[in-house]
């Protein structure tokens, strides 16, 4: 018969559930941002000669993306993330879709 294997999947606690949630979100805004600006404001700066795009969501994704990797550091001191964690959620977020791979990932290493 088989026996139920001991959990190896950290427990969370309130704070560090809420910690995850913050970095979750802002995963989400800083690769949005990013999407958008890779996605319809360098487009339209480049082929249709229409800078004004960038202008508006360049520093909106500087802001968002200086926020995630903040949070990412705060996010890896309150939860015991596994070794790959951090360098792979900066990684992430140098790559379209990269934040959005990440937190998938990441959630599932930790099991939520």
């Amino acid at each position: 018969m088989l026996q139920a294997q001991p959990s190896t999947l950290p427990t969370l606690t309130e704070k560090q559930i809420f910690a995850l949630k913050k970095l979750t979100i802002m995963g989400y805004l800083e690769g949005t941002s990013f999407l958008l600006l890779l996605g319809i404001a360098m487009p339209l700066k480049y082929m249709l000669g229409m800078p004004e795009a960038v202008s508006y969501i360049g520093p909106v994704h500087g802001i968002l993306f200086m926020a995630y990797i903040m949070v990412l550091i705060i996010t890896a001191s309150k939860i015991k993330m596994p070794l790959w964690a951090l360098p792979a959620g900066v990684l992430g977020s140098f790559l379209p879709f990269g934040p959005f791979i990440f937190d998938y990932l990441l959630k599932k290493q930790l099991g939520k």
